[in-house]
């Protein structure tokens, strides 16, 4: 195949409607957010920012904790992805990771990956996989004659009342036919 030829026809929307199937089925956009989340938190203990000529190190005694926290929220957020199951266990993992990263690393990536770490746990938690939709009966015609529903009248002023065959439509409590014998049950 060359670079010229192009690629089978519909196989970029097959390939994208797999994509959104797959990313349906599990916390995806929790995973993301774990994931880069770690991303700050790892690179800035690290990172030397320059300032016109003023180099600036970030580096503290916590280098090794950031590395750890980042490299965790990252293997959190790839666990969320690909095993949906511990989702509650990644979710709050993700959370209380995201809280120690304050006092550890450079208050958790300048705030960005404590916030990535918050949102991305508490999506996780709350997620839950959907319900397939169930399969509908054949609808049966419930229509009378004319196309009117059963129960009423074709004349729209009267309604006559919809009763099983043999069952009286007393609702006063007073009926021989529910244990009443003609009395009120409240006396």
């Amino acid at each position: 195949m060359s670079a010229e030829s192009p690629a089978a026809p519909g196989q970029f929307d097959r390939r994208r409607q797999q994509f959104r199937a797959w990313r349906g089925t599990r916390p995806f956009w929790a995973g993301l957010f774990v994931m880069i989340s770690g991303l700050p938190i790892m690179y800035f203990p690290y990172a030397h920012l320059k300032l016109g000529g003023l180099t600036i190190a970030m580096a503290t005694t916590a280098g090794a904790g950031s590395l750890i926290i980042g490299v965790l929220l990252v293997v959190l957020g790839i666990t969320l992805w690909f095993q949906k199951h511990v989702r509650t266990f990644a979710g709050v993992a993700a959370i209380m990771l995201g809280l120690v990263s304050l006092p550890v690393s450079n208050f958790g990536g300048f705030i960005v990956g404590f916030l990535f770490a918050l949102l991305g746990g508490a999506m996780a938690v709350a997620w839950a996989p959907g319900v397939p939709p169930a399969e509908e009966p054949a609808k049966q015609d419930t229509t009378g004659e004319g196309g009117a529903p059963e129960g009423a009248d074709y004349d729209t002023t009267l309604l006559r009342p919809v009763n099983p065959v043999g069952e009286p439509n007393d609702l006063s409590g007073t009926s021989p036919v529910n244990g009443a014998n003609g009395r009120h049950s409240a006396g």
